[in-house]
């Protein structure tokens, strides 16, 4: 131990004399009552308060600017974690949304996810994950919560392809659901409309439109969409209706199959020529 003593001495004794001056010192100012010592003694602890306060303030830059880092940090992975969980809602409410569908048909639906769309002025189809393998048969209609999208008219064992409204190859018979009078509905390129509807028919902007049970493939009472206006008004016997469609096609993602088939009988008059090659 003396021997340690010894050593420390013998290497560190010049710091050790220094340190011990230096509180001496600092001991002695701290006692002395002179006002000269007085004032020497204010200023160096004013000094050096002001020298902490700086080499303070440096590491607590540093400091707050890792905790800045971290916090963005955590700011980002939150702002994921909302939007996915905002994600995870809008997919809940469609989901609820088309779970009431089911619960208030009677008829068989298979539910479907759109893998893909493609919509051109007069072709517009959609892509579903849903196939021969799970029922699925060219002629079923495609709903969501909204209303009707579309009519399968092509499958493979694992996925379906769907005319939608928007096709100018589908041509559905449809009902003023106020009036009950009947027309053709098909897509002009711009617009769904009602053709040849003789001036005479109850129509009016707002009246709700429904597929009609004289359809030879949608005979279900299906919302398609409202009035929003009437076209031709002023020339020849025949008006234009415009509709609106409750569908959003462009942001259809999980729809239904209604499991039902027309009678071969009934699809054979083909009114609507639905089987027309694209």
């Amino acid at each position: 131990m003396l021997r340690f003593i010894s050593s420390v001495w013998g290497n560190f004794k010049e710091y050790l004399v220094l340190v011990l001056l230096l509180v001496i010192g600092f001991i002695s100012l701290s006692l002395n009552q002179n006002p000269a010592i007085k004032k020497v003694r204010a200023i160096a602890f004013g000094s050096f308060a002001a020298s902490t306060a700086i080499f303070s303030d440096i590491f607590n830059i540093a400091k707050v600017k890792g905790e800045n880092d971290r916090l963005r940090e955590i700011n980002a992975e939150l702002m994921l974690q909302v939007n996915k969980l905002r994600e995870y809602g809008v997919v809940n409410e469609n989901l609820r949304k088309q779970i009431g569908i089911k619960d208030t048909m009677k008829y068989p639906l298979i539910p479907a996810l759109t893998v893909s769309k493609s919509f051109t002025i007069a072709q517009g189809t959609i892509t579903l994950n849903a196939g021969s393998d799970r029922g699925v048969k060219p002629g079923m209609p495609v709903i969501n919560e909204k209303g009707l999208v579309g009519i399968v008219y092509a499958t493979s064992q694992d996925y379906s392809i769907a005319r939608t409204l928007k096709n100018f190859e589908l041509k559905l018979v449809v009902k003023n659901e106020r009036s009950r009078v009947d027309g053709v509905l098909k897509w002009n390129g711009e617009d769904l409309v009602i053709v040849n509807v003789p001036k005479t028919y109850d129509i009016e902007p707002g009246d709700r439109i429904v597929s009609s049970e004289l359809s030879s493939i949608v005979s279900l009472p299906i919302p398609i969409g409202i009035v929003v206006g009437l076209q031709n008004v002023q020339t020849g016997i025949f008006n234009s209706v415009k509709i609106k469609s409750y569908a959003d096609f462009s942001r259809i993602e999980n729809v239904f199959i209604v499991g039902v088939i027309e009678s071969k009988q009934k699809n054979d008059l083909e009114l609507n020529f639905f089987k027309r090659k694209l």
